[in-house]
Order: structure tokens, then sequence, then C-alpha cells
């Protein structure tokens, strides 16, 4: 009867590793299955450049460039504040997520414009252009 016990994989389904470099007795000594000299034969010959990939690796177009791993800064335009803000109000990630102007929280929020600055807010956990800083504090 058949049970777990007892399953066995069939006759020639395994094979045994080939343990290269381990001394002649086991077969595979001296130059271990690399036969005498050569490319192949040496060390540091990559194993694709061996079996013809690399004319296949060279053709595949790769991606160029570089993708930094810090997000970017969420930008919200000095007009857009104008617009939405009125005085007295404090312009933070949370207040410009609930009006719609950045899509999360999370990510760095940078106020740019070279424009006036018409409403009087506070502005806390956001960064902001040089023009922006220097309309602030005058």
């Amino acid at each position: 009867m058949l049970s777990l016990n007892n399953i066995k994989r069939s006759v020639g389904a395994t094979h045994k590793k080939k343990r290269v470099g381990r001394g002649n007795a086991s077969g595979h000594g001296t130059y271990s299955t690399r036969g005498l000299k050569g490319q192949k034969s040496r060390s540091g010959v990559s194993g694709l450049k061996r079996l013809g990939m690399r004319k296949q690796l060279l053709q595949t177009p790769k991606l160029r460039g570089f993708r930094s791993l810090q997000p970017k800064n969420q930008v919200v335009s000095v007009s857009v504040i104008n617009k939405n803000f009125k005085d007295g109000e404090t312009v933070n990630p949370t207040a410009l997520f609930d009006k719609e102007l950045i899509k999360s929280q999370s990510t760095s929020v940078k106020i740019l414009g070279k424009e006036k600055l018409t409403v009087k807010v506070k502005f806390e956990k956001v960064d902001m252009s040089a023009a922006l800083k220097s309309q602030i504090s005058a």
C-alpha cells in the first residue's frame, strides 16, 4: 500500500552532485573537469561569456541613468497658496492635503514661486524657496 512513509523517487530521477576538485580518487581531480588549457579552463571567466550569452546581453536595451532612493519634494506654487488660503491660516502638509494641493502628507513639501505673497499665513513643516523667505522676513 502506498503511503507517505514509503514514497521513494523513481530510479534515475536523482543524480549525485559532481564534487569537483576533491582529489584524483573522486574522478574529478587535477583539471576539475575543465580540460587542459584555454580561456574556458581559467578562473575569472564569467559563465555567460563561455555560454555565448555575451552577445545577447549586449543586444538587450538597458535602462540608463540613476534613480535616487530619496523621494522628491512635492512642489506648491505661491499663487496656489494665494488662491486657497485666507489671512491667519497655517500652511502645513495636513492643510495642503485636505485642500487636495498635494498627493501625500508623508513626503516633504516645498513652496516655490517668484510671485508676491498676498495673504498673511503661517508656514509649518514646509520648505520654501529663498525668494519666499526674503518676502516673509521683509
